[in-house]
């Protein structure tokens, strides 16, 4: 790939460039505001000119030039694509001419041009279909079906394979009636192919709804009409046309198929360009009208906002350290400080979690953090972009802030506490002093944010609190965000949402609450940013209140404000509550069990009363603190809350549970959670194939997975249960029985593959399928060396024994290990000969 950026009829006083994203945005910054633009001193005239591998990469030139009064100059950015340096090189040597790169907008028009006449389509309509395509790809309100209709959808994805089409493209729907405005027929025909030859594919679907008596009329027009056209091969395929006569159709499959539809029209509503025009009316709200203004004075030294100094810190560091105590990370940032990178706390349980930065920004999500979060995961570390967000509000001078760093920075200071189980953010602003506590219970699927707002300005005053989630219901918010519907239960107020759509999730519930009943809110996204609105200036900011606006076909969002007096000196706590349940019942009887501040107080201290109690198990003393500190907590809190139970993070939003991974870290745990333990042994039992080998990896609930031929995984089964046994001393867990799986083979001439196996009649005990386990790693190489399969333990090797030839010493050395710490659960299982048959192995591996 390359870029040029060449300058006619001016004279270049200087050109730099950047390659690395996170210097020219700026960490906590945005594209709105980057770094790179954000002052012309001299050290920001250029770019840092700096190239190779960076781990956020990008390409911006910058060129400086000088302009005369009544001076013109032409600039061009070229980007292009060679198969090779060279390649990329006569290309920029070619663009620099000003009359070759005119040239190829010449030669655009006249193949558009061509196309056009290949198409027998004017350019009105061309226009048109471009028009229409922005709605494919940016799902556009005013076009889709009535809102009624897409919340009386309860079907997935997999209810349009009856139809013949997969939904995994936009879909376009035309109902048509009258025979006589078959002129739209050919209009979307020739839509369609247009947009085919533009590179976007679209499932085009025509119902013939003629009542009448002329519906085979209407449906020979039709096939007619396609057939003497380009699209004549593509009837029933993929990225085709679909006509079918409506009374074919079942009224589940109309709803849902109008409800997947991106694009809904109706013979009876106009011309094409008249339905594409129609824009739905957006619902006013009332401007906030400041009562009193803000001092807009400097403050005098010593006036800036503070929070109280925190106490010594061990191993610290500019931005921050351990507490004295060690059960505490502390950060603290100055006005337009802000860390190197993203620090997080993962806060979790087994079926629900939340990743908070230092910054504030999160994301969370309910039994699987890939395949069901409830907010976006953005894994952005230069912006530290998040779909949640919280703000205060002077209702007086309309003033807001965020308590957290970010989206919308106060004045001052923050600080961050990362604790086990939990995370606060203090900060102080025009006497309002916040603290913020994060944390997610330890049995419910509910995230608490607990917003304790103390008034020290020494006046009462009127402030408000909105709290903000995007919903995403699924595993990408462009996939999910146009089927989830939204609403306001009737018993608690609480903001619902669900996405029927999804096809492993669609009966869950998601739901966003405060305990204030006085309060107003808002469904759609767009409304609450506003067009080309951040969540750094988010438009409902300016208004008086939130327009009470949800359903179906919206932006989807929740966001609720409360308004509250604060007398001086007097203190308040606004609770929020973000979580998912089976059904909107469940969610209902949840809400109304976490609500209130003794709930709020009594889970918090569940949750920490749980931490020091699981790493208290084994605590240490040596000469070095940082030992100390990481031993005695961090380590073993990162491996169960980030690992073992969220198994998601900053970086990588995992939510499978890997056979290998998860018992790695089921080990590190015995001594503080044997019964958890135990548990997983048996559940990765339950993963195993009854030729031996195991699922890679596996997606909770349905348990889809990846089967290979890793050589490694199953052998993690009988160490960690031989680990298990030889530390608890139980014994019994060998007798306990579980299933296993069936599936087909991985073929000779691929890695793996995805699929969800059936479970097998077959049951057998634990030590049965460690002995499976080993077995299935019996077969050697040339070498006598067990073979590699498609990766040992680095997966990053799986080309070399993807043949059946390769051999791994690395897992000669573990199988080594495996075998001798497998004899003593032989014996005591009396299976002496299977103990000698370990030994005899062994010894082979060592000669």
């Amino acid at each position: 790939m390359c870029h040029l950026l060449a300058v006619h009829d001016a004279h270049i006083d200087e050109i730099s460039y950047e390659t690395d994203r996170a210097r020219f945005i700026g960490r906590g910054r945005g594209v709105a505001d980057p770094l790179a633009m954000g002052s012309f001193s001299q050290r920001h005239r250029s770019l840092s000119n700096s190239a190779g591998s960076v781990l956020d990469p990008i390409v911006a030139i910058r060129c400086r030039i000088t302009l005369e009064p009544e001076q013109s100059a032409l600039v061009d950015l070229v980007t292009g694509v060679g198969d090779s340096r060279e390649a990329c090189l006569h290309l920029i040597g070619k663009y620099r001419d000003r009359h070759l790169a005119d040239r190829v907008f010449d030669l655009a028009w006249t193949h558009s041009q061509v196309m056009l006449r290949q198409l027998n389509t004017s350019q009105v309509d061309a226009q048109l279909y471009e028009e229409m395509a922005a709605c494919l790809l940016y799902v556009n309100a005013s076009l889709r079906a009535e809102a009624g209709i897409l919340r009386a959808n309860r079907r997935g994805q997999s209810g349009l394979w009856g139809q013949g089409i997969s939904g995994d493209l936009p879909i376009v729907l035309l109902h048509i009636a009258d025979p006589a405005n078959i002129e739209l027929v050919r209009q979307l025909v020739q839509a369609h192919a247009y947009w085919r030859l533009k590179g976007l594919m679209v499932d085009l679907m025509i119902w013939n709804e003629d009542h009448a008596g002329y519906r085979q009329q209407l449906q020979d027009q039709i096939m007619g009409l396609i057939a003497s056209g380009v699209e004549a091969s593509l009837i029933d395929r993929p990225g085709g046309i679909f006509v079918r006569p409506a009374q074919q159709i079942s009224n589940e499959d109309r709803i849902l198929v109008q409800s997947a539809a991106r694009v809904v029209l109706t013979d009876s509503r106009g011309t094409l360009a008249e339905q594409v025009g129609r824009r739905r009316l957006q619902k006013q709200t009332e401007a906030f009208v400041p009562t009193r203004a803000r001092p807009a004075e400097p403050r005098r030294l010593g006036d800036e906002p503070t929070i109280a100094p925190a106490d010594a810190l061990l191993l610290g560091n500019p931005c921050g350290g351990f507490s004295a105590d060690g059960r505490e990370y502390v950060i603290t940032l100055a006005a337009g400080q802000t860390t190197p990178a993203p620090w997080a706390n993962v806060l979790a349980n087994a079926q629900f979690g939340t990743v908070v930065s230092e910054s504030g920004g999160a994301y969370t999500w309910g039994e699987n953090a890939h395949e069901f979060r409830l907010t976006p995961w953005h894994n952005d570390p230069v912006t530290d972009a998040s779909g949640e967000a919280l703000y205060l509000r002077d209702e007086e001078t309309g003033h807001y802030w965020s308590p957290t760093p970010l989206p919308r920075r106060g004045e001052g200071a923050y600080r961050t506490r990362h604790g086990f189980g939990y995370s606060v953010f203090e900060h102080s602003e025009d006497g309002i002093s916040t603290e913020l506590w994060v944390y997610v219970a330890l049995d419910a699927a509910v995230k608490f944010s607990v917003l304790k707002v103390r008034n020290a300005s020494g006046r009462t005053r009127r402030l408000s609190a909105t709290g903000y989630v995007e919903w995403v219901l699924g595993d990408l918010r462009e996939k999910t965000a146009m089927h989830v519907v939204s609403e306001s239960d009737p018993v608690t107020g609480a903001l619902f949402a669900r996405n029927a759509y999804n096809m492993e999730f669609a009966g869950r519930v998601a739901f966003f609450d405060v305990d204030n009943p006085a309060r107003s809110v808002s469904g759609d996204r767009s409304e609450f940013l506003g067009r080309n609105g951040s969540l750094r200036a988010p438009a409902a900011m300016a208004h008086a209140r939130l327009s009470g606006q949800v359903g179906a076909g919206l932006d989807p969002c929740a966001a609720i404000q409360i308004a509250f007096d604060l007398g001086a000196g007097d203190a308040r706590e606004i609770i929020f509550r973000l979580g998912v349940a089976g059904s909107a019942k469940a969610a209902s009887e949840l809400v109304q069990r976490c609500r209130g501040i003794g709930t709020a107080a009594t889970t918090l201290d569940a949750v920490r009363k749980h931490w020091r109690t699981t790493l208290g198990a084994v605590q240490v003393r040596t000469p070095d603190p940082a030992i100390d500190v990481l031993v005695n907590g961090w380590l073993l809190y990162q491996v169960i809350a980030c690992r073992f139970l969220a198994r998601s993070g900053y970086y990588q939003s995992g939510g499978a549970i890997g056979f290998r991974d998860q018992l790695q870290d089921a080990m590190a745990m015995i001594h503080a959670q044997p019964d958890v333990v135990r548990q997983h042994l048996l559940l990765c039992a339950a993963h195993q194939f009854s030729e031996g080998d195991v699922q890679h990896w596996w997606h909770p609930p349905l348990d889809r997975g990846v089967r290979t031929r890793c050589s490694d995984d199953y052998l993690w089964l009988p160490l960690a249960t031989s680990r298990y046994v030889h530390i608890t001393g139980d014994h019994g867990v060998l007798s306990e029985t579980t299933h296993y799986l069936e599936g087909r083979r991985v073929s000779p001439d691929e890695e793996a593959y995805y699929d969800r196996p059936t479970r097998s009649e077959l049951r057998e005990t634990l030590y049965l399928h460690c002995v499976r386990a080993i077995e299935h790693s019996m077969p050697r190489g040339a070498h006598g060396l067990p073979l590699m399969g498609s990766g040992d333990w680095n997966d990053g090797m799986n080309r070399v024994g993807n043949q059946g030839r390769g051999e791994s010493v690395w897992l000669g050395f573990f199988l080594h290990e495996v075998l001798l710490r497998f004899v003593p659960l032989a014996h005591g299982h009396d299976d002496p000969a299977f103990a000698m048959r370990c030994e005899t192995t062994a010894a082979a591996l060592r000669a």
